[in-house]
């Protein structure tokens, strides 16, 4: 009975002794408490404390955290918006037993800041500058958890605003306005290409019909130049110039009815046709230029006179 009895106390101290060593994680401080009241900060490695006297009041984080915040708030514009705000904080190793003992909930605090700064910046802006202006909005948040947050031992690493979600109706009449923007882009790109090519075509009209202008020019210089040179021809065999002129248009005539002779499916009709029908035609054109130079000669010789008759009448005005 005594050998069991000993055995038993031998088993309970090894177990108090036991009881007294602890370890410590790394990036974790572990805070011990004597009798309730604070005794020290261990930090990571193998610790000892007095068993029964000393206990473990509580471990805490020393890496970074992440805190996610869901807010709903409203733009100046009267929109309801869904913003999704994430804070990385960290404990200071100076400031560990603040951040244990005076914090009752660290998240519950941050939250509750997150709220205020984002309820009181988005309300100023349009929901379009809520998008443009989401790293002022993140920056804000950061500088109020700071000062809020650091004599409490907490370090506000960064803060991100991750997701700005407006209510469904308000994306889709966003959507409806942003594909009636690429409509009317699209519409004024297509109208300016139909410019450009009607542009292109009407240039390329005008430049044929230059050129076509050019070559019945050309044409008719170079049938003007032929004639010049067979009445110079005709006029070194004893013709004069007017049976010259006689003999090339009745030649020219009768070339053109050889010439509509030849297509047996033709149905154009010369008139006149009698063989007499080009000395006329020479007849005829001769004597309306004939006519023209009368005319012209005529109303030249009236100008001239009038011409001195106003200029006599200026000169007996003067004197």
């Amino acid at each position: 009975m005594g050998s069991f009895v000993g055995i038993f106390i031998v088993v309970i101290a090894f177990f108090i002794l036991i009881s007294g060593v602890f370890t410590v994680k790394q990036q974790t401080a572990a805070l011990v408490e004597r009798f309730g009241k604070f005794l020290s900060i261990r930090n990571s490695g193998l610790h000892f404390k007095i068993p029964v006297i000393d206990k473990i009041a509580g471990r805490i984080n020393l890496k970074i955290q992440q805190l996610d915040v869901n807010v709903e708030t409203k733009t100046k514009d009267d929109v309801f918006v869904h913003l999704k705000v994430s804070v990385q904080y960290q404990v200071t190793r100076a400031k560990i037993y603040d951040a244990f003992y005076k914090l009752e909930s660290p998240s519950a605090q941050i939250t509750s800041y997150v709220f205020d700064v984002v309820r009181a910046e988005v309300p100023k802006m349009k929901l379009d500058d809520v998008f443009e202006r989401k790293d002022d909005i993140a920056n804000a948040v950061k500088t109020e958890l700071n000062d809020a947050m650091l004599d409490y031992g907490y370090d506000i690493i960064r803060t991100l605003v991750t997701d700005i979600d407006p209510d469904d109706k308000v994306k889709d009449s966003m959507n409806r306005i942003n594909a009636s923007e690429r409509e009317k882009v699209a519409a004024e790109f297509e109208g300016e290409a139909e410019r450009i090519k009607i542009v292109a075509v009407a240039r390329a009209e005008a430049e044929s019909k230059r050129l076509q202008g050019q070559g019945i020019a050309d044409q008719r210089r170079e049938i003007a130049r032929g004639l010049e040179e067979s009445v110079e021809v005709l006029n070194n065999v004893g013709i004069n110039s007017q049976e010259a002129s006689a003999l090339i248009v009745v030649t020219q005539h009768y070339d053109t009815l050889q010439s509509v002779g030849s297509q047996t499916n033709s149905n154009l009709i010369l008139l006149p046709n009698a063989p007499e029908a080009g000395s006329n035609m020479l007849n005829d054109m001769i004597a309306s230029f004939t006519a023209s130079s009368q005319i012209g000669e005529e109303m030249k010789k009236q100008n001239e006179r009038k011409e001195r008759k106003t200029l006599e009448e200026g000169k007996s005005g003067k004197k």
